[in-house]
């Protein structure tokens, strides 16, 4: 569901691409048949695509908001994304005056690369990709001004999107003049794809760890304790009060890290001390957490927890 479309001249690049991103929601067998027959090139319009996806039972979720180009070090990059269920493949695409160099992703790591000088590259289906090389062949012709290429590659994007719904109408165009050696195009192409795999690999491995760490909360969620008997007061020395935890209550900071165990002491603090005495219950009752005697509010600083002991 993207066209990025690359020009590397020797005296600066182009790019351009769509912004359109397509949501298929419903059974993977139905959703095959209408990606492959929209892929095809069989489905000509929006309307069409929203007609076809309602007979065979698919929600559909369009936008064109997506940046698929982008600008790395005066080093123009595009990147094509598709998901399966355990990885994410990456197509990307990297230009400067001169030099490219084309890179195949699975999650961080590099499947392939495919380098080169002078150049036009598509990236899209073969249905786009083939419409895109038609028109720049009708359009293109020896010794073409830079405006000149700029004006073909925004026809391009035009015309593509106008026979089919898998390019979006609205397209983002980015340009580079500058003229260098192409053994030193060459050099800052490597350089840029190493820096900017490395940073994938730097988002993907803190996107894991949020994950993992969200997860985690979700889990621990469960267990904070919402009603019930904390403790007993054991002590009451000015604003604090120490309590000794139940035998199925724990406490743990923000972080889920323990603090104490049951059965282990805790210092809460109270702004009226004189209404807790030694011996007193602590407990959660509608979600406030109490002398129970009293109703006397206490404060902590840490989660009042179910034990899995």
């Amino acid at each position: 569901m993207s066209l990025i479309v690359t020009y590397i001249g020797s005296k600066g690049c182009i790019m351009a691409g769509d912004k359109r991103r397509i949501g298929f929601y419903g059974s993977p067998e139905a959703r095959e048949t209408l990606e492959d027959e929209l892929y095809a090139g069989k489905i000509k319009t929006e309307e069409d695509l929203i007609k076809k996806a309602e007979e065979q039972g698919i929600n559909l979720k369009i936008s064109d908001d997506t940046t698929k180009i982008r600008e790395m070090d005066n080093v123009l990059v595009g990147e094509v994304i598709s998901r399966a269920t355990h990885e994410t493949k990456r197509k990307r695409i990297y230009a400067i005056s001169g030099a490219y160099s084309m890179v195949e992703l699975t999650g961080s790591n590099i499947d392939t690369v495919k380098s080169g000088g002078r150049s036009i590259i598509v990236y899209g289906n073969k249905y786009t990709q083939e419409l895109a090389e038609k028109t720049i062949k009708k359009y293109w012709k020896p010794k073409m001004k830079f405006v000149d290429v700029e004006r073909i590659m925004e026809l391009v994007m035009s015309e593509v999107s106008e026979n089919t719904p898998s390019v979006s109408k609205s397209f983002d165009l980015m340009i580079k003049y500058n003229s260098m050696d192409q053994k030193l195009a060459k050099e800052v192409i490597r350089t840029t794809v190493l820096e900017d795999v490395k940073n994938l690999e730097a988002f993907r491995n803190q996107l894991r760890e949020e994950n993992i760490k969200a997860t985690k909360n979700i889990q621990m969620a469960t267990k904070i304790v919402i009603e019930g008997n904390i403790g007993t007061v054991t002590r009451v020395n000015g604003n604090d009060v120490e309590i000794i935890l139940d035998q199925t209550v724990e406490a743990l900071d923000f972080n889920w890290e323990p603090v104490a165990k049951p059965a282990e002491r805790v210092i809460l603090t109270s702004e009226n001390p004189q209404n807790v005495v030694m011996g007193d219950l602590a407990v959660i009752e509608n979600e406030n957490l109490c002398i129970k005697r009293t109703k006397e509010s206490l404060n902590c600083g840490f989660i009042l927890c179910r034990s899995d002991d």
